[in-house]
């Protein structure tokens, strides 16, 4: 589950934004986003992964159905997300944590070189998609706004049609980028038979965001 999760949020990676990243300073350390994991009380399961070296995969772009329709037509690499170099390699750590009808991972990635986000512009802040049985809409959203850092903020949210019915899903992406370093925070409604699903915690996410980014930069 925890890498099914990574490799969505990672290929949610859209758009980029604030100030232009300063040089890596030498504090930095992706083992800082384990960290966050004294953020969350005693009614959190929480997890952590130690630093790893990463796989490719997570950072491939989201997987759309052949032949779907977008809209804006000219928005589609917008829905797919971030085209990562070939031969990029590095390290990665992560914090998990359940609870409150909400699932939230922190994950800190360094990598071999500098990861470039596109610019959606104003014109592709909202993308809706539709094809194979699949439709969703992928839309930028607030980010907090830290200081020599490149963030962003995205919701994604995808129906699928099995068996004549509609099942859905959302998922909440906040990155932030700042030299060879990116730090992702998704957050994601946990579903539980016979319970209603209770709504994200965007506000928690964003702060988590910032929390994981001090950690990592050692200040």
């Amino acid at each position: 589950m925890l890498r099914t999760s990574i490799a969505l949020a990672c290929a949610l990676l859209a758009t980029a934004c604030s100030h232009s990243p300063p040089p890596a300073d030498a504090k930095s350390d992706i083992s800082g986003v384990l960290d966050v994991k004294s953020s969350f009380g005693p009614g959190f399961a929480v997890s952590t992964v130690a630093p790893t070296g990463i796989d490719p995969r997570l950072l491939a772009p989201q997987a759309i159905p052949p032949g779907a329709v977008f809209d804006p037509p000219a928005c589609a690499k917008d829905a797919t997300g971030l085209v990562v170099p070939p031969g990029i390699k590095g390290n990665m750590a992560a914090t998990t944590a359940e609870g409150n009808g909400n699932r939230f991972i922190a994950i800190a990635i360094e990598t071999s070189q500098s990861l470039q986000f596109p610019d959606p512009g104003d014109a592709c802040k909202k993308v809706a998609f539709a094809g194979g049985g699949v439709r969703g809409l992928v839309e930028v959203v607030d980010s907090p706004a830290i200081d020599g850092v490149h963030t962003l903020g995205t919701h994604r949210v995808v129906q699928t049609k099995v068996a004549d019915k509609l099942v859905s899903g959302e998922l909440y992406d906040y990155v932030a980028t700042f030299a060879t370093y990116t730090v992702i925070v998704t957050a994601n409604p946990l579903v539980d038979p016979g319970k209603p699903v209770a709504p994200v915690d965007t506000q928690r996410a964003r702060d988590l965001l910032t929390a994981a980014v001090k950690a990592v930069r050692g200040s």
